[in-house]
């Protein structure tokens, strides 16, 4: 609508040096987009802030040196007034305007890359899901309805499960696309999760294992018809109004429906088990794309959100985000301390998979594609083993040889992002001591790892398991690369050991020269090095209790000048539970369920 900001986003599978062109009416000044990010998918983005009614072409074109040749051309209609979406179908959730593609899935890719896009060396982190789709900068879907949707207040915070499905159903609402969720079991007595109960959103209440679901009040909207016994029949909901209560309806399915169905089995069915709302991809640059996600076997999903290739010495990078219990979202590399792999069909499996389109079935309803209808499935990663799976996903990522060097810096820069993250969640423990509130209470054994309440959004078992996963990975970087020397350019004329040596040399110094802060219970700061993390595993196997306080969960010795701020601590039978599971820590292992 004329005056309201416009988005143009050209989207391809192949790289193109090309150039965006947006033109409007005599008058209009044209507005040009040179720049191509992603890849694959690669997009251009050209924003016109206050168009004027007309007629506007867009043109995606190669670049004069490339011949110019045009690629494809859109024409948009800028009016006077608005025109809103139809509204949701009686019992549905929105209304289908659009049937997934491969350009929509590139769409897809394309908009998560830009929404929590930030230069390589920046470890971006927002408090919520709602701060980054309420950022126009890089939400392009921004207000797309027209109903004001993004400025209205509704709250979004993803967990980890959760946030895949927040994600592709934002993005199906905004465009009108079939979408679709399961209800997943967690996998137990030695079995893989298993998934039932398909919900869509033109049929989002089902019978629900086999019994019928009670649809609560929020789904069924009023539209302005009902009357009661002799009352005047109120008048009929504008368009405006008909959209914008599709949207309060949308925040309330994310809130309960949505967060409700979602959990980590969901990203961790067997391989081939067609059941699931995932299916696991062949690793590869075309998969390893924006959206997809990585489901580990210990219950933990990411998204990834960028790849940048290998180039000048620097191996290829690998972006992902993740929600935590108590709302964040944080952007973190691949690296095997943040991206846990293994195989056991006890635990389901676990790797990079993308969600099966919906589609319409023959009776008017929504089903979602098997797995021969899917290209990009594969049904045989688990057959590498874990070091196979890690060796494939760094070669894809990096298929000219590292820089052994550079590789360790890489990783000790992961190794310390993720100590800086953990700065984050332990600081949250802190506010919590400090609120008054009781003790949380801790859950019996591997419930530890994924319950409600206070202690899933303040303990920090799962974190620390994975701290302590990446201190060996980073300490043990020497040994692989003298393991995959064929995978790193190797200094000429130095043998194999020689360079393990040295690499080890620098992994101390690095280590001790690293440092970061954190705040006691006090309010003061308190400086570690990386290298007091490393020397304090021992302490960090039992440093996960929300009820202790926060120099002890950073491993500070008792009577220290840095233990002299704590004063308080975890009650005694929570100690001593904490004994008991230690070993699980030790061992760098999560327990059965």
């Amino acid at each position: 609508m004329r005056g309201q900001w416009m988005n143009v986003v050209a989207v391809t599978e192949q790289a193109v040096d090309g150039r965006l062109v947006v033109s409007g009416p005599a008058r209009s000044m044209p507005v040009a987009a040179a720049e191509r990010h992603g890849g694959p998918p690669y997009y251009w983005l050209a924003r016109v802030e206050a168009p004027a009614t007309g007629t506007w072409h867009a043109a995606l074109s190669r670049d004069e040196a490339c011949g110019g040749e045009p690629l494809a051309k859109k024409d948009v209609a800028v009016t006077a007034w608005h025109s809103y979406p139809p509204p949701a179908p009686e019992g549905g959730l929105w209304a289908l305007r659009a049937a997934w593609s491969p350009a929509y899935e590139d769409l897809y890719s394309s908009w998560i890359e830009h929404l929590f896009d930030a230069p390589l060396d920046e470890q971006p982190s927002w408090p919520a899901l709602h701060e980054v789709l309420r950022d126009r900068s890089r939400n392009f879907l921004f207000d797309h309805l027209g109903a004001g949707e993004d400025e209205r207040g509704m709250v979004v915070r993803p967990d980890c499960a959760d946030l895949p499905y927040f994600l592709r159903a934002y993005f199906s609402f905004k465009l009108g696309l079939p979408f679709g969720w399961s209800h997943c079991s967690r996998g137990e007595g030695g079995t893989a999760p298993t998934c039932s109960d398909f919900a869509t959103v033109l049929d989002p209440f089902p019978p629900l294992e086999g019994k019928p679901q009670a649809v609560p009040a929020w789904a069924v909207p009023d539209r302005g018809h009902e009357t009661r016994d002799g009352d005047v029949p109120p008048p009929a909901p504008t368009p405006k109004e008909r959209a914008v209560a599709d949207v309060k309806r949308f925040g309330e399915f994310l809130r309960t429906t949505l967060a409700d169905a979602a959990q980590s089995g969901a990203g961790r069915t067997a391989a081939k088990d067609e059941s699931g709302d995932y299916y696991p991809v062949s690793l590869s640059v075309e998969s390893l794309r924006p959206g997809t996600i990585f489901a580990d076997p210990y219950g933990h999903v990411l998204v990834v959100a960028k790849r940048v290739p290998e180039a000048e010495g620097r191996g290829g990078v690998l972006f992902a985000v993740d929600g935590q219990p108590d709302g964040t979202v944080a952007r973190k590399r691949f690296w095997r301390g943040n991206f846990l792999f293994a195989v056991d069909p006890t635990l389901g499996s676990a790797g990079f998979k993308r969600f099966r389109q919906v589609v319409h079935d023959k009776k008017g309803g929504l089903r979602k594609l098997d797995n021969a209808e899917l290209a990009d499935f594969s049904g045989t990663e688990d057959a590498r083993g874990v070091e196979g799976f890690y060796d494939k996903v760094e070669d894809v990522l990096s298929p000219e040889p590292l820089d052994p060097m550079q590789a360790m810096l890489e990783t000790l820069q992961a190794l310390e992002e993720q100590v800086r993250t953990r700065v984050v969640s332990v600081d949250n423990g802190r506010k919590f001591l400090a609120s008054g509130k009781p003790p949380a209470e801790m859950p019996d054994g591997a419930k530890i790892f994924e319950t409600t309440g206070d202690w899933e959004d303040f303990s920090t078992p799962s974190r620390d398991l994975r701290l302590l996963i990446a201190i060996d990975v980073t300490r043990g970087l020497p040994a692989r690369v003298a393991r995959r020397a064929e995978r790193y350019a190797m200094p000429p004329g130095k043998p194999v050991e020689q360079v393990r040596a040295e690499l080890e040399a620098r992994v101390a110094k690095e280590l001790d020269t690293r440092k970061f802060a954190y705040t006691r219970t006090d309010g003061s700061e308190w400086t570690l090095r990386l290298a007091d993390v490393v020397a304090r595993q021992e302490a960090l196997e039992m440093a996960y209790d929300p009820n202790e306080c926060v120099e002890s969960r950073w491993g500070a010795s008792p009577g220290s000048e840095e233990a002299s701020t704590c004063h308080a601590h975890a009650p005694e039978a929570q100690t001593t539970k904490m004994q008991g599971y230690r070993a699980w820590f030790h061992e760098r292992r999560r327990p059965p369920r």
